[in-house]
């Protein structure tokens, strides 16, 4: 109502200015031309009075108003353009922002009246810049460059906005006043009018919190809040326009607060009696169990301070658990057979330093408590007296008392305790009941001068069980002879005497310090040594010179002493070679001295087994001739030849019928004539040798060619080793060539009656073909003897 009140008022102010310019014109003599008047020209009159040079006029308006969100159904006036100059014809133009489009906003007519055609947004657009001319009946340009504005008043079309959700914290027990966060809204409306004029409350009553109207600052209204009775309140808040009137547009948001912790309270006990059970077992540093505490704050203001007796704090702790509760921890091992309860008290306080306020629970918080710890009683391991034990035995001696691993039963039961020993190879042994150590074999420093193993102490009969550590140092003894470590010594022809060739020394394998001397242990006629009494010595020519062509080589026997207890001695024979020399005692040219030769175990091993395995094959050679003369023996004596000739198959297989032939008893057949013979104990041709052949000059000779060169070259080779199988055996063929002029031997294509082939030439082929000679090269019949 009041925004209408204002625009009618201002629109009344300038329809009055409107009307009362004229007047003021007249007044002063100014050519006035009445709006009455003015209308629709249809012809325009020329003036007829001279030209004369007229003075600048000024347009009569001031700034023209127009409503915003008026309805504009059809155009309506704004008001009217107006010159001082009177003219009965006159035209107007406007031109400027809204005025040139095709869709103008604003347009006039011939009377100067301003027309509006839309309705317009003053959140858009508040201001239009328009430009007027004034033309007479000529169309000449009486008044040029009018500017002028037009305003689009506000009307309360827009509400407040709030562009978020607001959150703000405040600590608890702060004063009256503090301040909690600060809210504002937005208006579109013209900020210089009470439409955009917001006022802020909060729409619901806290006792709490207030906010200013004005600046929409929320503060604390009250001095005690406390977070652990409300931790937080979401309040309302109402931003209204038009100075928050009734009539005003509202918009509303929330405001969640958040109200924090201090520390107002301390630290309690939950129960005035903490009763734990530990294990005697229980391992130091560990937490036994935790004494739960109260403390309505946060835990960042949770600050508890413990304190327990003295005597109680060397074998207990009480440290803080992530909750800042109390975790009982040990400190020292307990033990049930000396002890087997603990009843003390722990007080709790809160750090003052970070208390700002009396407590709230300082009256009902409980600060003291009783703890009582109960230990419970666990069989427990055997229990060594000494963590390591050390030990020192002598080398090279039996040692039945070395010392003693003792171990006990913690427990009250007091089990007996079985002693063991986990390295089998150990050369220490125990005793089962005392564990007396001893050693089982004498020990050597110089191949392991310490031996360490663990022992087992096991409660009776399977009980548990304890181990330990046990380390012997074998004590050294001079056992060992000592060792001639030396260069190589050589001497030169022309040496004389007392001129020293080399210097001795020695090592010990012992851990003892020895002191070396050094002496021949035979009579030298050409060397002496010379010792030092520094562990050295000088070997020195005794007689000279001498001489590369003499055969002899050069030697000394040195004996070594190395002074402990007792005496060890060893007797080294030293090579020493001759040499030619220069002047400088620099050999040209030596012959090697005689040398200390020696061959060690496993070299000498090594030997035997090369020797051994040679030996075998030697035997098993020797074996493989014997079996085989034993086959050739056994073969002699085999059946009638007729009966194991021919076991061929009866299809026949060209050269594969070979296979069925047993060839070796053609052998025998030469050695031993029984199947040549008959009962009168005269020999006699075979059954096989009654084959008739043609005369000779019926069949032609058998040439030799690449077969019967190749034929020759075995037999001869036969006849000259009696070890091999004859060569007539038919299933052996070293060469493969032309066709044999002799054809084949096989009996498949052999008949009683005759053959085309002749086989004299089978008896120039020696000895060993002599059955096959007999057999088919034998002419007429007067060899034949029916069985």
């Amino acid at each position: 109502m009041m925004a209408w009140l204002q625009l009618w008022t201002m629109g009344l102010m300038a329809t009055v200015a409107l009307s009362v310019l004229p007047a003021v014109a007249e007044d002063s003599g100014l050519p006035v031309v009445e709006a009455e008047k003015l209308g629709s020209v249809d012809i325009v009159k020329k003036e007829s009075h001279p030209v004369l040079v007229r003075q600048k006029r000024h347009w009569i308006w001031n700034s023209l108003y127009v409503e915003e969100e008026k309805p504009a159904p059809r155009p309506y006036k704004i008001g009217q353009l107006k010159s001082s100059q009177q003219l009965e014809v006159k035209s107007f133009e406007i031109e400027g922002e809204g005025a040139n489009s095709n869709s103008p906003i604003f347009t006039v007519d011939a009377k100067g009246d301003l027309f509006v055609h839309r309705s317009l947004d003053r959140e858009k657009k508040s201001t239009y810049h328009l430009i007027a001319r004034m033309y007479d009946g000529n169309k000449k340009l009486i008044e040029d460059s009018g500017d002028f504005v037009v305003h689009v008043t506000d009307i309360n079309d827009n509400s407040p906005v709030f562009d978020r959700s607001y959150n703000g914290s405040i600590e608890e027990r702060s004063t009256i006043g503090t301040q909690v966060i600060e809210v504002r809204a937005t208006d579109a409306d013209d900020p210089t009018t009470a439409n955009a004029d917001l006022k802020y409350s909060l729409i619901q009553d806290f006792s709490a919190f207030q906010i200013n109207s004005d600046t929409g600052v929320i503060s604390c209204k009250i001095r005690n809040l406390d977070r652990e009775t409300r931790s937080q309140y979401v309040v309302v808040v109402k931003a209204q326009d038009m100075r928050g009137l009734p009539s005003g547009s509202t918009a509303t948001t929330s405001v969640t607060i958040t109200i924090t912790d201090t520390n107002d309270n301390i630290a309690s006990f939950t129960r005035n009696t903490y009763m734990l059970h530990v294990p005697e077992d229980h391992r130091v540093n560990d937490k036994i169990g935790t004494l739960d505490l109260e403390d309505r704050d946060q835990i960042q203001n949770k600050e508890p301070i413990f304190t327990i007796p003295n005597d109680i704090g060397s074998i207990f702790n009480i440290e803080l658990s992530p909750n800042k509760d109390g975790n009982l921890v040990l400190k020292k091992a307990l033990d049930y057979e000396t002890k087997n309860s603990y009843t003390f008290n722990v007080q709790v306080r809160e750090n003052l330093q970070d208390l700002h306020f009396p407590a709230d629970n300082t009256n009902s918080a409980v600060t003291n408590a009783k703890v009582i710890i109960t230990v419970l009683d666990v069989d427990e391991p055997p229990v060594f007296t000494e963590l390591i034990y050390t030990f020192t035995v002598e080398e090279e001696s039996i040692v039945n008392n070395i010392g003693r691993v003792t171990a006990r039963d913690p427990d009250k039961a007091n089990k007996n305790i079985r002693y063991s020993i986990l390295d089998k190879d150990c050369p220490i042994a125990i005793h089962p009941f005392t564990g007396q150590l001893s050693t089982l074999r004498m020990l050597d420093r110089e191949l392991e001068a310490t031996h360490v193993f663990q022992v087992k102490a096991q409660e009776e009969p399977t009980g548990l069980e304890s181990f330990v550590k046990v380390n012997i140092t074998v004590k050294d003894i001079n056992d060992n002879k000592p060792e001639l470590a030396v260069d190589e010594i050589f001497l030169c022809e022309n040496d004389a005497t007392d001129t020293v060739i080399g210097t001795l020394r020695a090592t010990d394998k012992d851990d003892q310090p020895a002191t070396f001397r050094f002496s021949l242990a035979s009579e030298s006629s050409n060397f002496s040594i010379r010792d030092h009494g520094n562990s050295t010595a000088d070997v020195i020519v005794k007689m000279g010179p001498f001489s590369l062509d003499d055969p002899k080589d050069y030697s000394v026997d040195v004996r070594i002493d190395d002074g402990g207890q007792p005496v060890q001695t060893s007797i080294t024979k030293l090579a020493i070679k001759s040499c030619q020399c220069d002047a400088r005692r620099i050999p040209t040219r030596c012959k090697a001295g005689a040398r200390r030769m020696g061959v060690s175990v496993h070299a000498l091993i090594a030997i035997l087994l090369c020797i051994l395995t040679i030996l075998v094959i030697v035997i098993l050679f020797v074996m493989r001739k014997r079996y085989q003369k034993d086959s050739l023996a056994n073969m002699k004596n085999s059946g009638e030849i007729h009966e194991q000739l021919v076991t061929y198959d009866e299809e026949g297989g060209g050269e594969m019928d070979t296979n069925g032939y047993d060839v070796s008893i053609l052998s025998s057949a030469c050695h031993d004539g029984s199947l040549l013979r008959h009962p009168d104990h005269h020999p006699h041709p075979s059954l096989y040798a009654m084959v008739q052949k043609p005369p000779h000059h019926s069949q032609p000779t058998a040439c030799k060619g690449d077969m019967a060169v190749m034929i020759e070259m075995k037999k001869d080779e036969a006849d000259h080793d009696r070890d091999i199988f004859p060569y007539d055996t038919l299933h052996i063929y070293g060469y493969e060539g032309p066709e044999s002029l002799a054809g084949s031997l096989s009996s498949l294509e052999s008949s009683s009656t005759g053959s085309n082939l002749d086989y004299d030439f089978l008896s120039d082929w020696g000895p060993r073909f002599r059955t096959l000679a007999e057999l088919y090269g034998v002419d007429g019949p007067e060899y034949y003897h029916q069985y």
